[in-house]
């Protein structure tokens, strides 16, 4: 991390890997470019901020969600009836699955996957439901020089319609399908990825979306991939954040990957979620 000075915002370091919270900011309030550009500054450089006990209606959330990017509606569950670009993320008492619950980066099977993500915790329970996040720029910097050198001459293809993803979206599909089949996206990208502002280079790979290297059949790329996918998710790499009502998390979707807890059966959780238009991976 680098030790950059912040004159507007509170940042405090989650973990050793990635991960700050900014405080001194009510994001209901419009913000001066000057403290916005302090708030961005600290998602690049942390890949995932939070926020504490911030009070977000839909307009005032999309409000400040639009500094980051444009939002975009994402494929499978319906937004908000009169916000779109939220996507309610409900799982209720009797739901078994939730969302996404599987370590991912969002939507790689688009051809331009989001740069970015917004969740705000409407409703929590009062235990559980962490998310942890993971920092690919480290994960790369750790693999030997050699499986480096492979990776960066290599692409994966990306599938929406893998089984454990779709495990993980049936709940919440049930409460508000958008009517899409859940496996007809796919795209091809890098493994390793140059991120278009800090041109770090990360892995862009995830258990949830990527099924094979096109240059490999699937049977050579299964054991490769198993091995990555463990290799990316080691503690070092990570941090977990544990949800309050009226936390905010902004996740950069270029370089991280996140995994949600489901540890709160039987517990009510609703979270309103905003993406943001990415670019096509390079």
């Amino acid at each position: 991390m680098n030790d950059t000075v912040y004159k507007s915002i509170g940042v405090s370091p989650t973990s050793g890997a990635l991960g700050a919270v900014i405080t001194g900011v009510e994001l209901k309030k419009p913000l001066h470019h000057a403290v916005f550009a302090e708030i961005y500054k600290a998602f690049l450089e942390y890949k995932v901020i939070f926020f504490r006990d911030q009070e977000l209606t839909p307009e005032t959330q999309l409000r400040f969600g639009k500094m980051f990017g444009q939002p975009i509606l994402y494929p499978f569950v319906k937004g908000l009836k009169d916000f779109p670009e939220i996507t309610p993320i409900l799982k209720k008492e009797t739901d078994l699955n939730n969302f996404g619950g599987v370590w991912h980066s969002d939507t790689t099977y688009q051809q331009k996957p989001p740069k970015a993500t917004m969740l705000y915790a409407v409703e929590v329970p009062d235990f559980g439901g962490d998310t942890e996040f993971a920092n690919q720029s480290m994960a790369l910097e750790h693999l030997s020089e050699g499986m480096q050198k492979f990776l960066r001459e290599q692409k994966i293809i990306n599938t929406s319609g893998k089984g454990k993803v779709v495990a993980s979206r049936s709940d919440v599909i049930k409460h508000s399908s958008s009517g899409r089949v859940v496996d007809e996206l796919r795209a091809v990208h890098p493994v390793v990825r140059t991120h278009p502002e800090t041109k770090e280079q990360a892995l862009f790979i995830n258990e949830a979306h990527s099924l094979q290297f096109p240059s490999l059949t699937e049977e050579e790329s299964t054991p490769l991939l198993e091995f990555l996918f463990k290799h990316q998710i080691k503690p070092e790499f990570t941090c977990r954040f544990r949800w309050e009502k009226g936390s905010v998390a902004i996740w950069d979707n270029r370089c991280t990957l996140h995994n949600p807890i489901n540890d709160y059966h039987g517990k009510r959780r609703l979270m309103h979620r905003i993406t943001f238009a990415g670019d096509i991976p390079v």
